[in-house]
């Protein structure tokens, strides 16, 4: 079984709902407070030195990391949550993959903890990485056609990505306002049965 190390709500949640949706059994191991000293620190630092979550604990022991490369290792298992080799959409699913870890991700990398980086101006650098990412927010809002999911009637990865990050900031509030796409895409996917428990578990619901 694989050992997900993480903290509820946090972007281990992308990792732990893909998980449920391919129906891969995992085992979650709460490490919150990982962000200080102390053991929960310790205990992820063996694992994963750079004490990053989701960090996975795969069934031989490997260790894997990054939402995008775990995306690709559930689909290894699970192809159906993506478009198929040869479709139209997989060059865009592909695309979109990347783009959100690639752009929106690092916008929390600094704004979540800006005093690490500019610590004569970390109100300055948090209200900046907002603010892009809210136009990255809005660029995508643009791009998405497809109705319930991103590609039409197939759930895909992507999907659970819009679902978890909807519930970070800018927040639930400024998405419903703003980006009636990501917010319908979103909604779909909580409502899907069969992930219930693992949404309520991580707030997302």
């Amino acid at each position: 079984m694989i050992n997900l190390y993480g903290v509820p709500g946090w972007g281990s949640a992308i990792s732990e709902v893909m998980l449920t949706l391919a129906d891969i059994p995992y085992r979650f191991v709460n490490v919150d407070g990982f962000d200080t000293p102390g053991p929960q620190r310790e205990l992820l630092e063996k694992r994963n030195p750079l004490c990053q979550v989701p960090t996975l604990e795969l069934e031989n022991g490997a260790i894997m990391t990054e939402t995008a490369a775990i995306a690709l290792m559930v689909l290894d298992r699970c192809p159906h949550l993506a478009p198929p080799v040869g479709d139209a959409d997989r060059a865009q699913f592909q695309r979109l993959l990347i783009w959100l870890v690639a752009n929106v991700y690092p916008t929390f990398t600094y704004a979540d903890y800006p005093e690490r980086w500019t610590p004569d101006a970390a109100e300055q650098l948090r209200e900046n990485c907002l603010d892009y990412r809210k136009s990255l927010w809005l660029w995508l809002d643009n791009h998405l056609k497809a109705t319930p999911y991103a590609f039409g009637e197939q759930l895909t990865l992507i999907d659970v990505y819009l679902a978890v990050m909807r519930t970070w900031g800018p927040g639930r509030d400024w998405f419903a306002a703003n980006t009636p796409r990501i917010t319908a895409i979103a909604d779909s996917v909580c409502q899907r049965p069969e992930l219930h428990k693992v949404l309520k578990a991580n707030e997302i619901i």
